[in-house]
């Protein structure tokens, strides 16, 4: 971790051709929830959003994170230390892959920075689409991944149907 800073990654650039003030966690509330309403700053006012990692629900966004599928600091660990800032912000705010998702708080804090042989969605049902999700992601930008992370994937891609 030598030289990680969160710093390093910025992320929540605007996003203005969504619209005026909008930057990717705005966008990303949208894309992920039903019925969202903006307000002219394009701050999600209200909205639902449900919990893919434990299935909880919300109706307000201040109670919803956007995870970085694979963690900034997991991918400075995976590679991304040598990459230049505009990487790191194309990887911190890519709206392309399964990259940036709406959770609940709660369950994007338990994850932390932390590797799927590490932490697991609680929802077995969800861990097919995370490990999918994880390899994606991990492949596009060619970070590496450990043995007992590749177990770990292995594992959740067991339960895929």
């Amino acid at each position: 971790m030598t030289g990680y800073s969160r710093a390093k990654f910025p992320h929540w650039q605007s996003q203005s051709l969504k619209g005026p003030g909008c930057d990717t966690r705005e966008v990303v509330l949208k894309r992920d929830g039903t019925a969202v309403r903006h307000d002219d700053e394009c701050r999600a006012v209200s909205g639902r959003w449900k919990s893919v990692y434990d299935g909880r629900s919300y109706t307000r966004s201040s109670s919803v994170d956007i995870d970085h599928m694979v963690p900034l600091a997991n991918a400075w660990r995976s590679g991304a230390d040598t990459w230049s800032t505009q990487r790191r912000r194309a990887f911190a705010n890519d709206l392309s892959r399964p990259q940036l998702i709406a959770v609940s708080a709660a369950s994007n804090r338990s994850k932390g920075d932390q590797s799927p042989d590490q932490w697991k969605p609680p929802l077995r049902s969800y861990w097919c689409t995370y490990a999918r999700a994880w390899v994606q992601v991990k492949q596009h930008y060619a970070l590496s991944i450990t043995q007992t992370e590749k177990a770990a994937l292995g594992e959740m891609l067991d339960t895929c149907r």
